[in-house]
């Protein structure tokens, strides 16, 4: 007897469907599986065959023949075990044919018959409801993650058993068997204990540092902070991620599918922060970018929309740092494997910092006492093409007693949050029906269309052209910035101001040159 349940495989974030075909027939009894099977997969057939014994299902001695379709999609991972067994249930005869017939299943099966969770359930699920299916039965520990998605009925299933019992039961009592969940994602993103703790009225002094996390943020520029240890430069860091805009429902959708293919979305249903990642220096360039033998999102996908830090810039491997220079610039990133390409996204706020020597003193030489070879190859750890990437440099001097005792420390983040919000929308405004979201965003051919200047702006620029002695692509990401600083002054065209402002973020290497 032949049978086909429906299943889920995974393409990066995205999703295919995927045809379990399990045919049973007279023979030798055996078991085989074929279809572009990865090991994982392969070794479903051992934990199916004791996951139906050890529920109570006498196997009877047939040659069963599974299929995972389309054979040449590579599969990996443990979710095709329920499937499979449901097949093999449906082929063999133990309930009637058709009684699985436009219902998903996705889970991992223990021994014991219990459905274990898997990696990947909202994608997979996303793309059943695009492609019209009804029902979809996942592992309980996964059904909020799936519910999240409208326009589908997802249920939750405990052990085999109970999908068996649910598969027998009549269509009135299905319900009270595996009821379906039903969450409203729009309530999830609203959801207000769920917003930044962290708050930037707590930041005592350092207001350049602040006005230059307000800009980045504002125009989804890169920045680096440089400052001695202890004068605050993680602490802004952190806070960064609580002045940009919550989430829209969309791109809290393509942030939980990230985590969700990762395995980190844990017993939530929804990421509704923007995320905010910060590895140790001793990352690995695949635990950085994504990859290994069963590619996975890397630290720079899991900051999606969000915030990566990056502390103590310099003591990043060289690699690990020039691997992101093609993500910076294409906002995804491609791993390549002999089964074919996986395309993650990985359109993240980069955040450096880092000490200015070795020692972190410089150039205070009352503290410093690091040589000028030791400055010059300590600063040289980062390359350059990385540094030209980052929009905004500010340099933080240790924090003055004064400053600490103050009682007020400036604006906190829900007003920053504000401002930002502001800036944003009269970006949006501006790239309606371009292919940019952010000043940030802006390429060099179109910096004359978006970041126009008036006469006496261009002169302020050609002057600053000269005197700082600026590359071209200086030129523009001063031009871009001051684009983001007359947003957040609510002004429509770019003034000699804001380029003055945007001119005093420096690129990186002018600071050991003062």
């Amino acid at each position: 007897m032949y049978s086909t349940i429906l299943s889920g495989a995974l393409l990066g974030i995205r999703a295919c469907m995927v045809q379990v075909e399990v045919d049973a027939s007279s023979g030798l009894p055996a078991m085989s599986m074929v279809g572009s099977l990865g090991a994982e997969v392969r070794e479903s057939r051992e934990r199916v065959l004791a996951a139906l014994k050890n529920a109570g299902i006498d196997v009877p001695p047939k040659h069963v023949t599974v299929n995972l379709s389309p054979a040449d999609l590579r599969k990996e991972g443990t979710a095709y075990d329920l499937p499979i067994a449901i097949g093999m249930l449906e082929a063999l005869g133990f309930f009637p044919e058709g009684k699985a017939k436009g219902i998903l299943f996705l889970g991992e099966l223990g021994l014991n018959g219990e459905i274990r969770s898997a990696r990947g359930v909202l994608p997979i699920v996303r793309e059943a409801a695009m492609q019209g299916i009804q029902e979809c039965i996942v592992p309980y520990a996964n059904v909020r993650e799936g519910a999240v998605i409208p326009g589908i009925h997802v249920r939750g299933a405990k052990d085999l058993e109970q999908v068996m019992v649910f598969l027998l039961a009549g269509e009135g009592e299905r319900d009270s068997i595996l009821p379906y969940v039903t969450l409203k994602a729009e309530e999830l993103t609203t959801d207000e204990s769920l917003r930044q703790a962290d708050d930037f009225a707590e930041v005592k002094g350092q207001e350049v540092a602040k006005r230059a996390a307000k800009i980045a943020a504002a125009g989804f520029h890169n920045l680096l902070m440089l400052g001695p240890p202890g004068a605050g430069k993680s602490m802004i860091a952190k806070r960064i991620p609580g002045i940009l805009p919550p989430l829209s429902l969309e791109e809290s959708l393509e942030v939980t599918a990230i985590y969700s293919v990762a395995g980190l979305l844990g017993e939530r249903s929804l990421i509704t922060r923007r995320p905010f990642q910060s590895p140790h220096h001793t990352i690995s360039p695949p635990a950085l970018m994504g990859g290994g033998t069963i590619p996975r999102p890397g630290i720079i996908s899991l900051s999606h929309r969000g915030v990566l830090f990056l502390d103590e810039l310099p003591e990043f491997q060289r690699n690990s740092l020039d691997g992101m220079r093609q993500p910076l610039e294409d906002k995804q990133v491609q791993i390549t494997r002999v089964g074919g390409n996986i395309v993650y996204p990985a359109d993240f706020m980069l955040v450096c910092a880092m000490n200015p020597c070795p020692c972190g003193y410089f150039p205070d030489r009352n503290r410093c006492r690091c040589t000028e070879p030791q400055i010059k190859h300590y600063a040289g750890r980062v390359s350059g093409p990385i540094l030209d990437r980052i929009d905004l440099c500010v340099e933080l001097r240790s924090v003055e007693i004064t400053s600490l005792h103050e009682a007020y420390s400036g604006e906190s983040s829900a007003a920053l949050q504000k401002q930002v919000e502001r800036a944003r929308r009269a970006q949006e405004e501006r790239f309606r029906g371009a292919n940019y979201r952010f000043n940030g965003d802006v390429q060099a051919a179109d910096v004359d269309k978006y970041c126009t200047l008036g006469e006496e702006e261009k002169k302020c620029m050609e002057k600053l052209y000269g005197e700082m002695g600026l590359s071209a692509r200086s030129y523009h990401r001063i031009r871009k910035v001051a684009r983001t600083i007359a947003d957040l002054a609510g002004e429509e065209r770019i003034r000699t101001e804001h380029l003055l402002e945007a001119a005093m973020y420096r690129p990186v290497q002018e600071i050991w040159k003062a």
